[in-house]
């Protein structure tokens, strides 16, 4: 099952296109994107229904072009968790220890934004995270690692974001400020349901620079802790709520640890791909001058 956030409005993927979730099921699920994990399983299960009725084959369009406003998958999450240091490549290239718990910070939800939306570049030093981003679709607390993906509404491709400057300044790693920028976290553009994939603990994802060179690209598989480690981690502490999003860590090739480093300029645009899930683009904008 895959769902969207297209022009304000909740979506459901048929195979000939996007439709209005509002509009096919007589106002029972959306138009709100968030709505959707008031009751995932009720809207879930009636998604599966109706695109297996002759109703989808009827039913209107949405339409995609240029003009179309791609916003992210969850657009108000309670919480956003993010998990540090959790490829050993990446934590290699960083030149650190491969932690024995998960590393877990906080991003903000003002960094939000969607797929085609375009992120307004701080002064700084702006570095790329392709993540596997899981959307919780249920309450979930003290899970197990046999409950863990029963919990799960579905996966997303997302990037952390990262100011690298305000990040590693002062005593103390100033993760949730610098990364969580407006446009520092970007999802999309669809949310895709774990029973999609013939193993969703093994998925490609990477990104590059268009028209440039691939910067990461690593597996799912090679994470240190993986979605049901950090789902059980987490939860044995915080409760997750429906609608809650988890990025879980980026592979080796982020332009701090590159020789010399590299990092996103104006003109960029960021093109972030998962296996299966979808492909995300963010064109990258300088800041406006001061009058």
């Amino acid at each position: 099952m895959r769902s969207a956030h297209i022009d304000g409005r909740l979506v459901i993927k048929a195979r000939r296109g996007y439709l209005d979730a509002a509009e096919a099921s007589g106002q029972r699920f959306g138009p709100d994107p968030q709505s959707a994990f008031d009751d995932w399983e009720a809207f879930s299960s009636w998604t599966r229904e109706f695109l297996a009725s002759p109703d989808a084959a009827t039913a209107p369009l949405v339409g995609t072009d240029d003009s179309t406003k791609w916003g992210p998958p969850v657009p108000r999450p309670t919480q956003i968790f993010a998990v540090g240091l959790n490829y050993r490549d990446h934590i290699a290239e960083a030149k650190l220890e491969v932690p024995t718990e998960p590393a877990i910070f906080a991003k903000f939800r003002a960094s939000l934004t969607g797929h085609e939306s375009a992120v307004t570049l701080p002064e700084g030093l702006v570095d790329w995270e392709a993540e596997l981003v899981v959307v919780i679709g249920r309450y979930c607390y003290r899970a197990t690692r046999e409950t863990a993906w029963s919990y799960v509404a579905g996966l997303t491709v997302g990037q952390d974001l990262s100011e690298r400057r305000m990040q590693l300044a002062g005593p103390a790693p100033q993760y949730g400020l610098a990364k969580s920028y407006p446009g520092f976290a970007p999802l999309g553009p669809e949310l895709v349901s774990a029973d999609e994939f013939a193993d969703p603990d093994d998925l490609e994802l990477g990104c590059r620079l268009e028209g440039g060179e691939v910067l990461q690209k690593s597996r799912t598989s090679r994470m240190v802790f993986d979605v049901p480690e950090i789902i059980t981690y987490v939860s044995a502490v915080c409760p997750l709520l429906p609608g809650d999003v988890v990025f879980t860590g980026t592979p080796a090739g982020v332009g701090v640890g590159r020789t010399p480093p590299k990092f996103l300029a104006p003109g960029d645009v960021l093109v972030t791909w998962i296996e299966g899930i979808g492909t995300l683009r963010n064109p990258m904008l300088a800041q406006a001058s001061e009058a």
